[in-house]
């Protein structure tokens, strides 16, 4: 067994260390958290959240928590690492209120029943989205969605995909094929 890990954020990345510190039995953790997010300020954890909070498997979208109105939501997207900050901060995710979109930070074991438990918190939810900026083949699409897919609750029967097609290397090859690539995976996963 292994722990793999993909945090979005600092404090999710202390919190996990803290965790493995202080495991009685060990387990290998491996973290794919990309150095970009050590330069991005939406990434850095506040001091309450280092202080107070704990290692959050699964997070959901901070626009519909406690006392919003879920019921609107009609898709879900979950995502991990890196391409969170890519969705939520593109303008146009802001005045989605039909769409969510959630982390999963905890990779392997995964957190099965939470994500079917955040799945089921949004009563009208009619589509599940898998977003990465890996191609197709590769990153954690196939993991989730074959722990997941005969599990969702009725009326959803698939986990979409949007991300790049498969591929027999992880890399575009040219820094600006990658930038407009990027940009189609986003502009998709945010039209309603």
């Amino acid at each position: 067994n292994v722990v793999v890990a993909n945090c979005s954020n600092a404090a999710q990345y202390f919190h996990l260390l803290r965790l493995q510190a202080r495991a009685p039995n060990g387990l290998p953790l491996v973290v794919f958290t990309p150095k970009s997010l050590l330069r991005l300020k939406a990434a850095a954890g506040a001091i309450d959240e280092l202080a107070t909070g704990h290692f959050r498997p699964v997070i959901d979208d901070p626009r519909f928590g406690a006392g919003a109105d879920r019921t609107k939501v009609e898709r879900l997207l979950m995502c991990s690492g890196k391409v969170y900050y890519d969705l939520a901060g593109d303008p146009s995710f802001e005045r989605m209120s039909k769409t969510a979109l959630a982390r999963v930070e905890l990779l392997s074991p995964l957190p099965v029943e939470e994500l079917l438990t955040l799945i089921g918190s949004y009563p009208n939810l009619k589509r599940v989205v898998w977003v990465q900026e890996e191609p197709k083949n590769m990153g954690a699409r196939a993991h989730v969605r074959r722990r997941l897919v005969e599990r969702l609750p009725k009326g959803i029967t698939d986990i979409e995909y949007v991300g790049r097609s498969y591929r027999a290397s992880p890399s575009e090859g040219y820094g600006g094929a990658h930038a407009v690539e990027q940009a189609r995976i986003i502009k998709e996963a945010l039209s309603e």
